[in-house]
């Protein structure tokens, strides 16, 4: 029998509340400070238009659909939930109110679909934006939140993902990378930030809210939880530096922007991992993640020609690629039960390939189908070319983040 914890709740409500801030403000400051000055509002606009939505969806049939159960042949759970109907203020989920997992998990929704939003600034529709979030939150996110959290086929099969490797980040970048596809490149595909100093304020909100987001998962203060919040930094911190060494060696000097890039890759890669791996895994995984998103950012998206406006593939795509296939590797059965090849379980590396596997083709396929269909039905999912010259503050909101008089 489920008995309620004081203390797991008091946990969970302040983690609940990081993540939120990771959505709004974090992932707003750094995707604006990113952009172009004449886009900052209409970018920052884009994650909380996509907050707000998927907090909607998830207290109507998100939730249900997610964590609802018996499960449909392991593909989506039934609507038992709507409305959060029968789910009363004393029902518990482990040791903490069934509403308060519902609200944590709603924040990880909310913040996957900001996430997105980073491959698009500059180019795309507000309408086209919203309704494919929309359709977007309820075929791709949803089903694959119940195969790897919700008792779904992945989860069935023995997943590892504590946190959002294969739901989040894996999710949120190859979603970014297939509508970027179907939109097309920006006539300016430059990467000039009009306010570093935002982004680095974003990137400082999101590491903080990444304890939350990764130390929350355990849904216990306890000694998982602390596992968790330690091997994120450690994780975090590594990638920052080995980043920074790489610019330095590349580039000649060493960058602001190539930092705080770095320090997300890590963060990124160990999501999956946290509750699964040591130190000595935390490190490996902080390490490597910068080389994996540096190849894709400079190497491989020049040479296949996609325009992921800042990143989102590259950091969070493959990074959370990475993170979810080292996890396989490097879990450590006395932390949280689960083994990993280093461990005497290589079987455990091939269910992490799998899941990476069938995350990345159905994200993509089905959002790029979205993408696509939206594309016919709207004429058009990207503004017209002057709008985007000259900028969508302007052209979309008629309002202006500077003040020129």
């Amino acid at each position: 029998m489920d008995v309620l914890s004081a203390g797991d709740t008091a946990w969970v409500l302040i983690c609940t509340v990081l993540v939120i801030m990771m959505s709004i403000p974090a992932v707003a400051f750094f995707y604006g400070g990113l952009s172009k000055r004449k886009n900052v509002l209409n970018t920052m606009f884009l994650c909380f238009i996509a907050f707000a939505i998927i907090s909607i969806i998830w207290v109507i049939f998100g939730y249900s659909a997610s964590f609802g159960s018996p499960s449909y042949f392991g593909f989506i759970g039934q609507p038992t939930y709507l409305f959060l109907k029968g789910i009363g203020i004393n029902d518990l989920t482990g040791s903490i109110p069934t509403l308060l997992f519902i609200v944590f998990q709603l924040a990880f929704a909310g913040l996957t679909a900001a996430l997105v939003s980073g491959a698009i600034v500059g180019r795309m529709k507000t309408k086209a934006w919203v309704i494919f979030i929309i359709i977007w939150a309820c075929i791709v996110y949803i089903p694959i939140a119940h195969w790897v959290w919700g008792g779904g086929w992945l989860m069935t099969m023995g997943a590892l993902d504590f946190a959002g490797g294969n739901v989040v980040h894996i999710n949120s970048g190859i979603t970014a990378l297939a509508v970027a596809l179907v939109l097309g490149k920006r006539k300016d595909i430059s990467l000039i930030p009009h306010n570093l100093g935002y982004a680095i304020l974003g990137a400082g909100l999101l590491w903080v809210g990444w304890m939350g987001f990764n130390g929350g998962s355990s849904l216990a203060a306890n000694g998982l939880a602390a596992n968790a919040i330690l091997v994120t930094n450690v994780a975090g911190a590594t990638a920052l530096i080995v980043w920074t060494i790489l610019d330095t060696f590349i580039v000649g000097k060493p960058t602001v922007l190539g930092a705080i890039s770095g320090g997300v890759s890590g963060l990124v890669a160990i999501t999956p991992a946290a509750g699964f791996v040591d130190i000595p895994g935390a490190l490996i995984i902080g390490m490597v993640a910068p080389f994996v998103s540096y190849f894709a950012i400079y190497y491989l998206k020049p040479k296949l020609g996609y325009d992921d406006a800042l990143d989102v593939f590259g950091i969070h795509g493959m990074s959370g690629i990475w993170g979810a296939i080292a996890t396989g590797i490097f879990a450590v059965p006395t932390i949280n039960g689960a083994a990993g090849l280093l461990y005497g379980n290589p079987a455990q590396l091939g269910i992490q390939i799998i899941s990476v596997l069938v995350t990345i083709i159905y994200a993509f396929v089905i959002s790029y189908i979205i993408a696509k269909v939206l594309d016919k039905l709207l004429d058009g999912i990207r503004v017209k070319e002057n709008e985007e010259i000259i900028g969508l503050d302007t052209n979309l909101h008629e309002e202006s983040a500077y003040n020129f008089n």
